[in-house]
């Protein structure tokens, strides 16, 4: 399968770390011109949903927050973004997936992380396209058995969707990885504080617990790197873009407040390596309106990183999953 990984090699991953732009964004922008679809839940140890988006869980009801606009941000190790055809699995693979909940009535924003390495049902093509049906994968292929453009994002929306238990998304937005300067130089510098020790082998400013100021020059190491030798590297490097994300919230905000024109220009900035189904007016509008919105506390889809037969695998807890998604996504009825 073109595009995993294997173990045993050192050297950077092309990660696509300008999805962080999308993602950084996504927590402080996202808002409500578009009206939230009604999701209805799955059912997991007897969890059931009806169409009315009601679910029982542990002997009470819930009902989705039709409050809610979810956004899927996805972030493609390609230094470019690839037009190609479905089929051929050589668009690119999704290396990072984060899922923004906006609350339009509360103005607050959830982002979840979801690992790449998630094994779950994702659509398959074959050659010519030829439709194989679903098979469980790494959640990352699913982009790339699309066109590099609307339609992978489209397959990798249909397999979170369904990973979340069939949960509505309403929008979608993949940058590639050349978009990571642009976004640095959008802010200045940032500063992060380092959240474990998977740098410090290759510099040694980047220890645990250390505050180190980001620049073009070294941003690229903290967001985009890790050790392919090492069980779950890709974990590890999740905290570090979570981390990026949430200092470059910050620094987008105040520039924001500085300068209305901010929203247009990022989005201006970012076209050439972006596919999206927002439009620049909406963008902004998301930005101008959520700019005093309230971030909540984000979470990773629960789970566990395992060596799989060849690569690694992230498996979910389907039972913690389905408690974080009534507990993000739904109220308890009255």
């Amino acid at each position: 399968m073109p595009g995993r990984r294997k173990k045993k090699k050192l050297w950077l991953i092309p990660l696509c770390a300008a999805v962080i732009t999308a993602a950084v964004l996504g927590v402080l922008v996202w808002n409500a011109l578009r009206n939230g679809k009604e999701a209805g839940g799955g059912s997991s140890d007897g969890a059931g949903a009806d169409r009315t988006g009601t679910v029982q869980w542990n002997g009470k009801t819930y009902q989705y927050n039709n409050h809610l606009s979810n956004y899927l941000l996805i972030g493609v190790d390609n230094t470019e973004m690839t037009e190609t055809s479905t089929g051929q699995a050589d668009a690119g693979q999704a290396d990072a997936i984060y899922l923004v909940s906006w609350d339009r009535v509360e103005n607050t924003l959830t982002t979840i992380s979801v690992p790449r390495d998630t094994m779950t049902e994702i659509q398959v093509y074959g050659p010519g396209g030829t439709d194989l049906g679903k098979s469980t994968d790494h959640i990352s292929l699913s982009y790339a058995y699309g066109d590099g453009s609307h339609e992978s994002c489209r397959l990798t929306e249909d397999a979170v969707s369904n990973l979340f238990y069939g949960l509505s998304i309403q929008g979608y937005c993949s940058i590639s990885m050349d978009a990571l300067p642009v976004l640095t130089e959008s802010v200045g510098s940032l500063t992060v504080t380092v959240p474990n020790n998977s740098l410090e082998g290759v510099s040694p400013e980047f220890t645990e617990g250390a505050q180190v100021t980001l620049t073009p020059e070294n941003t690229e190491t903290f967001v985009r790197y890790r050790d392919t030798g090492e069980s779950q590297s890709a974990l590890k490097r999740m905290e570090r873009q979570q981390e990026f994300i949430r200092a470059y919230g910050e620094a987008a905000k105040t520039r924001f407040a500085e300068d209305p024109e901010f929203a247009a220009q990022l989005y201006t900035s970012l076209e050439p390596y972006m596919v999206t189904s927002m439009g620049n007016d909406e963008f902004v509008s998301l930005m101008k309106s959520a700019a005093q919105g309230k971030v909540k506390e984000g979470w990773t889809v629960p789970g566990e990183g395992v060596e799989g037969e060849l690569y690694d695998e992230y498996h979910v807890d389907d039972n913690a999953l389905y408690e974080k998604i009534i507990e993000t996504f739904y109220e308890e009825a009255e």
